[in-house]
């Protein structure tokens, strides 16, 4: 019944220690082996994803940077590509700029800061990526930008979010994927959009997809799928919108849902 399945990465697919269990990588194998086609869909960065991606032996087109990228493992082939338009990208920076916030920017990518700081650093360390020293952001932006990201306090990115949606409008997208982490994209670089673009890229309907994940900026990937899966760790407004709640992401919780809905194998 389910010819495509798009996967989180962090606190979805990968456990705690940032692993993918030997149980979900069976589970992943035998999907394939049945013709199914699997991808990651994350806000990572093509560069992290594809080292998790690597873990799981996935040779597919993978979903990054919220939706923004969509691009091949093996070949490096890009398939879909958006990047935050301009005039948002400089009324964001301007912004982060007289409100003292940590900006981070993602070119051809790379991810780039205006200075190191702990922000920074902690990022990087998360999600084993490099990071490059750029002050002037304004050169930067002289070439597309597929992804803005802010670092800060939850209640503070709370209070900046909505001011933000009214500054940039209907141009960008503007998702939490982690309580510290507001992310700016393009308003087509969603991963609900991508599920969109893969299923006709591989020749499936919409209703033959999975979507599963566990935060904010899975909404319209849940919404979107033919069936929609929230970890049991996901924030609560995911599990409103989710068809199933399975398992969390240290009880191999994937592995679950294609045992149960892919290979029907499952008892639990």
């Amino acid at each position: 019944m389910y010819k495509l399945i798009a996967i989180d990465v962090d606190d979805t697919l990968i456990t705690d220690e940032k692993l993918v269990t030997e149980g979900t990588k069976r589970a992943l194998e035998q999907a394939v082996a049945q013709g199914v086609h699997v991808t990651l869909a994350t806000g990572r960065m093509y560069a992290s994803a594809r080292k998790i991606a690597m873990q799981t032996g996935l040779n597919v087109p993978l979903i990054t940077y919220q939706g923004s990228l969509i691009k091949n493992i093996m070949d490096g082939e890009v398939l879909y590509e958006r990047a935050v338009p301009n005039t948002a990208a400089q009324k964001l920076l301007q912004y982060c700029t007289e409100h003292h916030l940590h900006l981070q920017l993602y070119v051809n990518d790379l991810l780039y800061a205006r200075e190191e700081n702990d922000k920074l650093i902690g990022y990087s360390q998360l999600n084993n990526i490099p990071y490059v020293i750029e002050p002037d952001f304004d050169k930067l932006l002289a070439s597309p930008s597929t992804k803005m990201l802010m670092i800060d306090e939850p209640a503070r990115l709370d209070e900046v979010a909505p001011e933000l949606r009214e500054l940039l409008g209907s141009e960008v997208h503007i998702t939490k994927s982690k309580p510290h982490f507001l992310e700016v994209t393009h308003h087509e670089g969603t991963k609900g959009n991508a599920l969109r673009f893969l299923a006709d890229h591989f020749g499936c309907a919409i209703e033959e997809t999975i979507g599963i994940g566990d935060s904010w900026n899975d909404h319209d990937l849940i919404e979107v799928a033919g069936l929609g899966v929230a970890m049991e760790n996901a924030v609560d407004s995911l599990k409103r919108v989710a068809n199933y709640v399975t398992l969390s992401n240290n009880d191999e919780g994937v592995r679950h849902v294609i045992e149960k809905f892919v290979l029907q194998t499952s008892t639990v």
